[in-house]
């Protein structure tokens, strides 16, 4: 096995850029192929998209709005570039949301992570994932076999039966959520059994830092990625363990919540992803996710863009004296205001009522100019707090909800 899955981690940031000035017109001529990413793109010209910056023009697709394209064009909401019994398979997750996939090689692209996790021939891979109808089971079996692994499917639970399987068989990989792999190993310490795991691959859930040296302590090397299952493998952990390093089979943009602006780099924001996957050919998917870019390049040699992992939901709606106040209606705030730098909203709680601030960083000093422009977008007055550019925590938060509930 050598270090690097391909040549393609190692790459300069010009080899990179090049490339996607190539692959990007590609794949959103691709995309128009399909009826809904077409009605969804509108009228664009794919030779036009050769860089992050035209992309970052594009609009942005959520996940409400694959759900509400599904329910017009069943199964995939015509957002696939060829037809539902192309696919090997058709996988159901909540909501109900309808995912495709496929068995060719690395489909998914978790190969590249497991190959940093160190799996690869030799290797049992008990893939504690679902099998049934959500695809999380196949994204790491698809992977594990890009890799050349042997794998158990084992889904979840049975827990007995999987401390069974692991000593019989001799898996030597967990795949898996972080926790799971906990209740594996002490079912099999109070059953008396020693099991060969040597390396963990997580995803799913937090993979918190006294978990992980707990697993260290036992033998076992923990890594985790964070795929989703529209997109597949969007970043994933090295041994170096510093960030999650972008996968490249996609784009990775940080844009401030409720727009498509992206955020300039180092700040918190919701994770958008384009995916170079041509049957499914995601443009500027919104995760709902928070992350943010981390400076530099990986102490392990691969060289794409870091982000710092898992940072919270970028979906902060809250109800404020009976209003609903979206994370888009700031951004509209903030847009329709110059010399606004950025904007939150905080609900608190003044007795038995509601209460909204709202703290603007800007260099302006009388509060009264913008209370027009608050209850415009907002619908809704609130006190005004006037604040130094600079001064909002860099935390992705627009709204914030200090109301305790309990």
């Amino acid at each position: 096995m050598g270090r690097y899955f391909d040549d393609l981690e190692t790459r300069s940031a010009d080899a990179r850029e090049a490339a996607l000035a190539q692959d990007l017109p590609k794949v959103i001529a691709r995309a128009l192929t399909a009826p809904g990413l077409r009605a969804h793109l509108g009228d664009v010209d794919p030779a036009s998209i050769t860089s992050r910056a035209a992309l970052a023009k594009l609009p942005v697709l959520r996940k409400s709005d694959l759900g509400a394209a599904q329910k017009s064009a069943a199964p995939f909401g015509g957002l696939t570039t060829k037809p539902a019994h192309a696919f090997a398979h058709i996988f159901q997750s909540p909501g109900p949301i309808y995912e495709p996939g496929d068995v060719s090689r690395d489909w998914w692209r978790l190969g590249r992570f497991l190959h940093a996790c160190g799996v690869g021939e030799g290797d049992i891979v008990q893939n504690c994932f679902g099998y049934h109808l959500t695809p999380a089971g196949m994204i790491f079996e698809n992977g594990a076999r890009a890799v050349g692994a042997a794998v158990l499917p084992a889904g979840t639970g049975q827990t007995e039966l999987q401390v069974r399987a692991a000593v019989d068989i001799g898996c030597t990989v967990y795949a898996g959520t972080p926790d799971y792999l906990k209740v594996i190993l002490d079912k099999a310490e109070e059953m008396g059994e020693g099991l060969s795991f040597a390396r963990a691959a997580v995803s799913g859930g937090a993979l918190f830092p006294s978990l992980r040296k707990e697993y260290a302590d036992r033998g076992i090397q923990c890594l985790q990625c964070y795929a989703t299952a529209d997109l597949g493998n969007v970043a994933y952990e090295s041994d170096a363990m510093e960030g999650m390093i972008v996968d490249e089979g996609v784009i990775v943009e940080i844009v401030r919540p409720g727009t498509g602006d992206p955020v300039p780099a180092g700040e918190v924001g919701e994770v958008v992803v384009t995916t170079l996957n041509p049957d499914y050919p995601l443009v500027r998917f919104a995760t709902g996710d928070m992350s943010a870019v981390m400076a530099g390049e990986s102490p392990c040699g691969r060289t794409n863009m870091r982000i710092k992992g898992w940072m919270g939901r970028a979906d902060q709606t809250a109800k404020i004296k009976g209003m609903f106040v979206r994370p888009e209606q700031v951004a509209a705030f903030v847009a329709a205001h110059p010399e606004v730098v950025k904007a939150r909203v905080i609900a608190t709680r003044d007795g038995e009522m509601d209460a909204m601030t709202v703290q603007i960083e800007t260099e302006a000093t009388e509060a009264d100019r913008f209370g027009a422009g608050i209850v415009s977008a907002l619908k809704l007055k609130g006190k005004i707090e006037l604040l130094a550019p600079g001064s909002l925590p860099n935390d992705g938060l627009v709204i914030e909800d200090q109301r305790k509930y309990d």
